[in-house]
């Protein structure tokens, strides 16, 4: 019942189900097996949602999408449970018609029950083989077709990730199953806090298994449990930031400016305060600030929309000389050329953190990023305007479409003079798998982050 109330909030109102899950399994205390099936059962009907959807069109009389959106959503559930898991088709059928039944009453239970089996006898015939079951195209004639039904991604996704990989299938292939694992919790130990040290003796006393990031210094992977209920994190010294956020926030501390430096760093599109809490962590913590000279740094964070405008100054509460400052980064109201950083953590379609969002690849639309590139672009420039002679902008997002990421800053760069691209792979030492430069793309299938595009820029005059 669980895992169905999360696909209704996700349908009916456009719930996030990684806000939504966890709450709901707090108040119902769902504990060991039954927390971790409930989780499986609903991350993985969201994320296959497609492949579903298109296997429940070969067992029924009428397309699923006419279908009851309350009775759908049960199908769903109960053909992912034959499908995907280990429960007895028996159970599977039987359980899922008792939800309908519950949810709906007896007029579509005898509909259910026919669907349902014969999805089971669908499985059973191929030995769950999708390609066959939904007789997707030969990889050998149409191999974006092909991986797109595998791997249930809409087809211009999957187009998507092989340019970003230079057309290779075998690593397309391997970045969208990616998609489909569940994403480890990372913590970050902000240096003004506490160490890493620190923050993993904290995890083990707590009892859960954790171990040092593979990159950040800053960085602790827990293997499970909850990480609010570690003191570190619900005093606000520690938080939940993926290893790329914190990858790409240190890249551009660690980026030396040329001339003098005012001090002063701003994040332009700031909510929800992560990345800009680390920036003030590290140019003030002696970690990044005294080795490069800075004199009295600070740093600016804008965020034009109120509820993120207060997420950001709950990050930086405590810092000295951090600030939030609810503004458009695309008209900051700082005078030009007197920063020495700028942080561009751009609005993006997010396909970088699809396994984050299991139910985010079926709400993006091809033309998002074309809508978003021109914002980019907006943002780009500003902090281009905001930052001095010698100083950097780093601009990233969360996401590897060309589009949204190489194609923003060659544009960016080909209007202007007097700016260089720096090669970011030179910020990230010990990083590997970087490409060819200058910019950098993390995977979640080569770095077990986010899949961060991060282009560092140098204004020369």
């Amino acid at each position: 019942m669980l895992a169905w109330e999360v696909l209704r909030a996700v349908d009916e109102r456009g719930a996030y189900a990684n806000l939504l899950l966890p709450s709901l399994l707090a108040q119902r205390r769902l504990t060991g097996r039954d927390r971790g099936f409930a989780t499986e059962l609903t991350y993985g009907a969201l994320r296959a949602q497609g492949l579903l959807d298109g296997l429940l069109d070969t067992v029924t009389s009428r397309p699923v999408a006419t279908v009851d959106p309350g009775l759908r959503d049960a199908l769903r559930l109960g053909t992912y449970q034959l499908l995907r898991t280990r429960v007895p088709a028996r159970a599977a059928v039987g359980t899922t018609v008792d939800l309908v039944r519950a949810t709906a009453g007896e007029r579509p239970v005898r509909f259910a029950n026919a669907v349902l089996r014969r999805v089971a006898d669908r499985v059973a015939e191929t030995g769950g083989d999708i390609a066959t079951m939904l007789s997707a195209p030969a990889f050998d004639r149409d191999p974006f077709g092909h991986l797109a039904v595998v791997t249930a991604h809409p087809r211009w996704i999957v187009e998507v990730f092989a340019d970003a990989l230079d057309g290779d299938l075998d690593e397309t292939r391997a970045a969208l199953q990616a998609d489909d694992t569940r994403p480890a919790v990372h913590l970050v130990a902000p240096p003004d806090q506490l160490s890493r040290d620190e923050l993993l003796a904290e995890v083990h006393e707590a009892g859960l298994a954790g171990e040092p990031g593979r990159y950040s210094p800053f960085a602790v992977v827990l293997a499970g449990g909850d990480p609010g209920a570690l003191p570190a994190v619900a005093a606000h010294r520690a938080a939940v930031q993926d290893e790329g956020s914190q990858l790409v926030a240190l890249a551009l501390a660690r980026t030396p400016t040329v001339g003098p430096d005012s001090g002063v760093t701003v994040d332009l599109c700031a909510g929800p305060g992560g990345k800009a809490a680390l920036l003030a962590a590290l140019l003030t913590s002696g970690q990044v600030g005294e080795t490069l000279g800075l004199p009295e740094p600070a740093l600016l964070a804008f965020e034009p929309r109120a509820s993120r405008a207060g997420l950001v100054a709950a990050a930086l509460a405590g810092r000295p000389g951090a600030f939030a400052v609810r503004a458009d980064g695309r008209y900051p109201p700082l005078p030009a050329g007197r920063v020495d950083r700028v942080l561009v953590d751009a609005p993006c379609t997010g396909l970088g953190a699809l396994r984050r969002r299991p139910e985010a690849r079926w709400r993006k639309l091809a033309s998002d990023a074309t809508a978003l590139a021109r914002l980019q672009r907006q943002l780009l420039v500003s902090a281009l305007d905001l930052v001095r002679p010698g100083g950097v902008v780093a601009y990233v997002t969360c996401s590897p479409h060309p589009a949204e990421s190489v194609e923003v800053v060659a544009s960016v760069v080909e209007q202007r003079d007097a700016v260089t691209l720096l090669d970011a792979r030179q910020s990230l030492p010990g990083v590997p798998a970087l490409g060819e430069g200058p910019f950098v793309q993390l995977w979640p299938h080569r770095h077990g982050t986010d899949a961060m595009f991060l282009a560092l820029l140098r204004r020369d005059s």
